[in-house]
């Protein structure tokens, strides 16, 4: 039995310090463009610059696969950030992708709400809460008001009001573990 035990804990710790490194071995590099790119990007995650998220889109203008403009919740001013940082110069926002929009967030009417879960699986940041045949509520502090949810709403509960914060979410906080 005490065989047993000590067999498994140097497996788990084995596995503890593989894990580990190969955490920092394949560590995001924070500093990258694409990260840079990605911080100045408003994180709606509404995918209207045709990629799947504000990521993906910045990964792409690296690429060269995307411009600068295609991003209409960013704005002018969005451009304007990425032109900088790129030493480019601006361009007019694609408005074939979008119009610029003041902050808004979805809310759901609770009333004809009937649980069906489809805003749930359309919510790219998982701000919606419920269950099936539940009635269904947003999280306002999440929601970024992308209106992913909308289409496929087939009793046509949910709403846009004006968010009651900014347009930008903050920039994600990267923590770095220094080793010993």
């Amino acid at each position: 039995m005490l065989t047993a035990i000590l067999v498994i804990a140097l497996l788990v710790s084995g596995i503890g310090l593989m894990l580990a490194w190969l955490g920092q071995r394949w560590q995001a590099d924070g500093d990258s463009l694409v990260e840079a790119i990605n911080a100045r990007l408003p994180q709606t995650q509404c995918a209207q610059c045709g990629y799947p998220g504000c990521r993906p889109y910045a990964q792409a203008i690296v690429d060269g696969r995307a411009d600068i403009n295609q991003c209409p919740p960013g704005g002018e001013a969005g451009v304007q950030a990425l032109a900088e940082l790129l030493g480019v110069n601006a361009k007019p926002l694609d408005t074939a992708r979008g119009e610029v929009k003041a902050p808004q967030v979805a809310i759901i009417d609770e009333d004809r709400c009937i649980g069906c879960t489809l805003c749930i699986q359309a919510c790219p940041v998982d701000a919606i809460f419920g269950a099936a045949r539940q009635m269904h509520t947003i999280i306002e502090s999440e929601c970024t008001g992308c209106e992913l949810c909308l289409p496929p709403c087939p009793v046509d509960c949910i709403d846009l009001v004006p968010a009651k914060r900014p347009a930008m979410a903050p920039a994600p906080i990267s923590i770095r573990v220094k080793a010993a």
